[in-house]
């Protein structure tokens, strides 16, 4: 039977394995792309391993926090595909991933994965035919612990207060997951973004042919206005802007002592694959 490249196509879709062994397997079933699907899952772990240097920049977010409060994890786990990020199958694996850094309180990714997770894991990427990682993971103990995860389950933040309650914990987490402060007080700033900023605000327009210490007043104000927008306790609450978040937590006897926040996929370069380019490619290095 003539093997098409539209055939070398869905088998590569389906299982993410290269053109060429996609083309390999179906000659040798002879074009029955379940047959070639079946052969090439006996392969599981080799397929496993070719799969992870694919790029996995999409998934979910999730977190647990104890009961009492006491402590939480905040976990991102990644696939290659959105439409993935929502199968049931993929869902359960994350919520054995969270369970289990819970449960271990572990923070380390490799240490957490180690035997039945990985080998989850692998039969998971099997299954799917996408790439799938657990990327990062979040241990967060204090006096009072609060997480929020939006609805998406793309953004999700963890909060950790010295006073407080489990509510307004997971309240600040909120805010958090929405507006995403660059750190929790003006003074934690560190010194190389606030440099960078100041040569942001020297370079504008308005700036040009002022006197220097008029240059140096102005820039005073503005850099004041930009670590009010960027740390967490100045900035207004979400959900009652005319409150500032560290007017919040001080009126309940508390203190914002740490927060993480994680959004799926930031900071990952994702690869945008040209197919046709792809087939080229290969077609040529195999001739």
């Amino acid at each position: 039977m003539a093997i098409t490249a539209s055939m070398v196509k869905e088998l590569r879709e389906r299982t993410g394995l290269p053109m060429m062994e996609c083309k390999k397997a179906l000659t040798e079933a002879d074009g029955d792309i379940e047959k070639a699907i079946e052969d090439l899952r006996k392969a599981s772990g080799l397929k496993a391993a070719k799969k992870a240097g694919r790029t996995a920049a999409d998934g979910v977010v999730a977190a647990k926090v104890a009961d009492d409060g006491s402590y939480g994890v905040l976990v991102e786990v990644n696939s290659e595909t959105d439409f993935v990020a929502r199968d049931e199958n993929f869902l359960a694996f994350v919520s054995s991933v969270v369970e289990k850094a819970y449960a271990d309180r572990q923070k380390d990714v490799a240490a957490l994965m180690e035997g039945e997770l990985e080998s989850a894991r692998e039969a998971l990427v099997q299954k799917i035919g996408e790439n799938i990682g657990v990327r990062r993971i979040e241990v967060v103990a204090a006096p009072v612990v609060g997480a929020y995860v939006h609805s998406n389950n793309r953004m999700a933040a963890i909060v950790a207060l010295s006073g407080g309650d489990v509510e307004l914990a997971r309240d600040v987490a909120m805010h958090v997951t929405a507006v995403n402060p660059q750190v929790g007080k003006p003074e934690d700033m560190p010194e190389e973004v606030l440099e960078k900023e100041k040569d942001i605000i020297k370079a504008q327009p308005d700036m040009e042919g002022k006197p220097a210490e008029i240059v140096e007043k102005m820039m005073g104000g503005r850099i004041k206005k930009f670590l009010k927008e960027n740390s967490l306790v100045e900035q207004p609450f979400v959900k009652n802007p005319d409150l500032s978040v560290g007017k919040l937590v001080k009126e309940a006897g508390a203190e914002v002592t740490s927060f993480v926040r994680y959004e799926v996929g930031e900071g990952i370069e994702k690869e945008d694959v040209d197919f046709a380019a792809e087939v080229a490619a290969q077609v040529k290095s195999s001739s």
